[in-house]
């Protein structure tokens, strides 16, 4: 029996590789976390960037609250099983009133995985209506396997390198995934999505993170790294993360650190993705 997700809800993922909304908490609770993040903002001087925004549960205890939840485990679990690391998660804010966008993509890309068996959960700390720019999917585009990307650097594009899907689809393609806060939608790693500018007078902030059952291991070198939220990782296929201890702590700066050098590396070197 599902812990989390209806039987709909995984007959939707398995038909047309995603679900949404799925609710994990509060309007509340996510404007708590949001205030948490600004405040680091503030101390930082500046908005979330690369790397802050990269791994950043290693780094903030707001992060941290939003991978361990209980009722994101408990969705994934319906899809991936009970035996849960998170690879890797991306702050994805839009500033209000801004022309940033995300080009059409599939997160299998960047990866490396084999079996190609990651689940994106993208959990909305404030509202992301479709005048926010929410994220647009292609209903059955898992089924396609991994599509060619190319790189076209674009300062407004918020996938650092550019890569993307280019000149197969538009903007008005798909359908929208609009979430309110303390909401997420949920996406197979190779669903092809996207998003459009914010059009609206706030941000447009969520956190997506990426898990995967422990059975997955990762292709190339350097080996990456992740950490076990959820079960037991019999496997032991990845460099182990520790758990966050204290927030913003030299520890933890470091232990952040180490852990986007070698997401990085990996990505720089290269693979054929699975297919």
């Amino acid at each position: 029996m599902p812990k989390r997700l209806t039987d709909a809800q995984i007959a939707q993922y398995a038909r047309d590789g995603f679900t949404s909304p799925v609710r994990v908490c509060d309007a509340a609770t996510a404007r708590g976390w949001r205030a948490e993040l600004e405040q680091v903002e503030a101390a930082l001087g500046h908005p979330l960037h690369y790397p802050e925004k990269s791994k950043t549960y290693l780094l903030c205890g707001w992060a941290d609250a939003i991978v361990h939840h209980p009722a994101v485990l408990d969705a994934v679990e319906d899809l991936i099983g009970p035996d849960i690391l998170v690879y890797h998660t991306t702050m994805w804010t839009k500033e209000a009133r801004q022309p940033a966008f995300v080009l059409w993509h599939q997160d299998g890309t960047y990866f490396f995985l084999d079996p190609p068996e990651q689940v994106t959960a993208w959990v909305a700390l404030t509202d992301a209506t479709t005048e926010m720019g929410c994220v647009r999917i292609i209903p059955g585009s898992h089924r396609l396997g991994q599509l060619p990307h190319t790189d076209h650097p674009d300062p407004l594009n918020m996938i650092k390198r550019g890569q993307g899907i280019h000149g197969r689809f538009d903007h008005e393609t798909g359908v929208a995934m609009p979430l309110r806060a303390g909401e997420m939608s949920l996406h197979h790693t190779f669903a092809v999505h996207s998003s459009g500018p914010n059009h609206a007078d706030d941000r447009r902030m969520g956190l997506g993170i990426s898990y995967i059952p422990t059975r997955v291991r990762p292709l190339g070198a350097p080996t990456p790294s992740a950490l076990l939220v959820r079960g037991t990782d019999r496997y032991q296929h990845f460099v182990a993360e520790r758990r966050l201890e204290i927030p913003l702590s030299p520890a933890a700066w470091a232990a952040h650190a180490e852990a986007n050098r070698r997401f990085r590396a990996r990505q720089d070197a290269g693979a054929a993705p699975a297919v």
